[in-house]
């Protein structure tokens, strides 16, 4: 048993260090940042979607930004689409594949960005939700798993984080969460990392 928590725990550091070894990893998290400050200082939105864990750090994503992060400054529009009542409704009318793609639908317009975070990149309900959001003319960002799968190709921009499983995916997806909402708000709000610049 302590054998595998440790294997475990040096799994996991080496996913962190993978994020943090590759520039070209870090310029991919500077851009995606750059994106969605881009989006609201147009006056958009953000819809974020995932399906089970991947939802729970779509959810995370958008109230880091509606509510607070670190220092308080005004609310940021995004939402995840995750109201059961909606899911239920649109599963049950249209099929689990287009409950992202009615959300879009429903709240989307161009101008704003749909963000997917997905561990294999091919969920018929994000590829569904992406389709839907470039017809609208949105931004479609992504933070993808493997090698990105069916969605990759469907995302103007992706951080795709190699990894057998979903739960070690998932905790670099959450560190690239924090580190996008930090560089969004030391952009947007400025003043509140006035004190990190000085020093």
């Amino acid at each position: 048993m302590p054998n595998d928590i440790a294997r475990g725990l040096a799994d996991a550091v080496s996913r962190t260090e993978w994020l943090r070894a590759h520039e070209r990893t870090e310029q991919t998290v500077e851009r995606l940042a750059g994106r969605l400050v881009a989006c609201f200082r147009t006056g958009g939105r953000i819809l974020a979607c995932g399906n089970g864990g991947s939802m729970c750090d779509a959810m995370h994503f958008a109230e880091e930004l509606s509510g607070r992060y670190r220092k308080d400054r005004r609310a940021l529009p995004a939402q995840a689409m995750s109201d059961p009542a909606h899911l239920t409704c649109a599963a049950n009318d249209w099929g689990f594949d287009q409950v992202f793609a009615r959300g879009v639908e429903a709240w989307g317009h161009r101008g704003d960005t749909l963000i997917v975070f997905s561990t294999s990149g091919n969920s018929p309900n994000l590829l569904a939700a992406a389709a839907a959001a470039k017809a609208l003319g949105m931004d479609v960002l992504g933070l993808l798993g493997g090698d990105g799968g069916q969605l990759k190709p469907l995302c103007d921009l992706s951080l795709v984080v190699p990894g057998a499983t979903p739960d070690r995916i998932q905790e670099v997806h959450l560190t690239a969460v924090h580190l996008i909402v930090e560089q969004i708000e030391r952009q947007l709000f400025p003043e509140n990392y006035a004190e990190d610049s000085a020093g």
